[in-house]
């Protein structure tokens, strides 16, 4: 095994705990290892530090598998983590029974570059790291043996591959593509999941428990849904007992979805529901030059700020789309709003939603901030997992 020999001072991460060692903190490499290889990781005095995922072409260097110098990384190793990642989720009263569930959550469950959803029977395992690429077969059969799904689909095509020198790849893993339309039920309603082109793994699990909420919040309100993409907050609203619900998205097959979800409902009143394309920053401008207004706007954007780097562009956008829904909202309405980017904190994206209001003219109060369902843990070694924060204003 090829050794990762760090600079003087640059193991206090990897003694914390940090999943990721970045190309500045390596001194040498001791020994042959090709992208993906396990290295030992030593400090500069011989310390040895734990064994990690090499990675040459990418900035971030390693990526921790175990801290214990003595763990062996092999098939058996990602059947423990596996397992493990499933179990953990089976302790949780909220998760149990979900058809649509997040297995595995990459960094925070000891796994870093590996993501793994499962829909019903089928698993989709997406690979974002040089080391999990290469444990692919592993990961699939360490999948099949923990949850007994009768199929794996990989949907290894984000961008962060290139990063790391990865050609994007999907298509069936284990098993045979279903025969009949993949959908699951979420709190009540039925979903339809494009995992080969839809978003991320084919839905956004992570925002599950916030569906629920808007579910509770709905009834009579007059609701606005941006950036609506399947329409998943579109539909519970409908179920809380909406009076109206107006879901918009740039894109036009996303919206076919939408009208296709609602139609594997029955129980909903379709006539309650307009689904508009359009993009969304001139949509809410067009319904303040008309005067349009509504009880409940939901702002769920796509990542605007991929990195720390992109925070300032982006926060320009995450305040203009805020203050174009501030001023839609009816005195007392509800504003909820999220930010999906690793680059925003909670506490700056708190700040532009402040500021949102303020040039709004309007008075404004937080009754709840959000985050991400159980099933996408943040590890306390691993803050940058705290991707999706949200909060819910009362507007006056």
């Amino acid at each position: 095994m090829a050794k990762l020999i760090l600079l003087p001072g640059k193991e206090r991460s990897a003694l914390r705990r940090h999943p990721w060692l970045f190309a500045g903190s390596v001194g040498r490499l001791e020994g042959r290892a090709r992208p993906g290889d396990t290295v030992e990781v030593l400090a500069d005095d011989g310390r040895s530090l734990g064994r990690a995922a090499y990675s040459p072409k990418s900035q971030i260097r390693a990526r921790f598998w175990t801290f214990s110098p003595e763990e062996t990384v092999d098939d058996a190793f990602f059947k423990r983590r596996v397992a493990a990642a499933v179990a953990r989720r089976a302790t949780l009263p909220e998760l149990a029974g979900q058809e649509g569930l997040r297995l595995i959550h990459g960094e925070s469950d000891g796994l870093p570059g590996i993501i793994a959803d499962r829909y019903g029977d089928t698993a989709v395992l997406q690979l974002t790291s040089a080391g999990a690429d290469k444990w692919r077969g592993a990961l699939v059969t360490a999948l099949v043996q923990a949850t007994g799904c009768e199929r794996v689909f990989e949907r290894s095509d984000s961008d962060v591959r290139g990063l790391e020198g990865l050609e994007p790849t999907t298509g069936w893993l284990y098993g045979e593509a279903p025969k009949t339309l993949l959908a699951i039920a979420e709190h009540g309603v039925r979903l339809g999941i494009d995992i080969a082109g839809g978003h991320k793994t084919g839905f956004y699990l992570d925002q599950r428990e916030n569906r629920l909420l808007l579910k509770g919040l709905a009834a009579g309100k007059e609701v606005l849904n941006c950036f609506c993409y399947t329409g998943g907050f579109s539909l519970q609203a409908l179920a809380g007992g909406a009076a109206n619900v107006l879901s918009i998205d740039s894109s036009g097959p996303a919206l076919e979805q939408a009208q296709a979800n609602l139609a594997l409902n029955p129980q909903l009143p379709a006539a309650r529901a307009e689904w508009l394309e359009a993009d969304v920053f001139q949509a809410l401008r067009d319904f303040r030059k008309v005067g349009r207004q509504f009880d409940l706007v939901v702002l769920d954007p796509p990542k605007f700020a991929p990195s720390a780097a992109h925070a300032e562009r982006a926060s320009r956008a995450y305040k203009d789309i805020n203050l174009l829904g501030s001023r839609l909202l009816r005195p007392g309405g509800l504003l909820m709003t999220y930010s999906c980017s690793g680059g925003i904190g909670l506490e700056l994206f708190q700040k532009i939603v402040a500021g949102a209001a303020l040039d709004a003219g309007r008075d404004a109060r937080i009754v709840r901030r959000l985050a991400g369902a159980a099933d996408h843990p943040v590890g306390l070694n691993f803050p940058e997992g705290e991707y999706l924060k949200g909060v819910l204003v009362q507007v006056d």
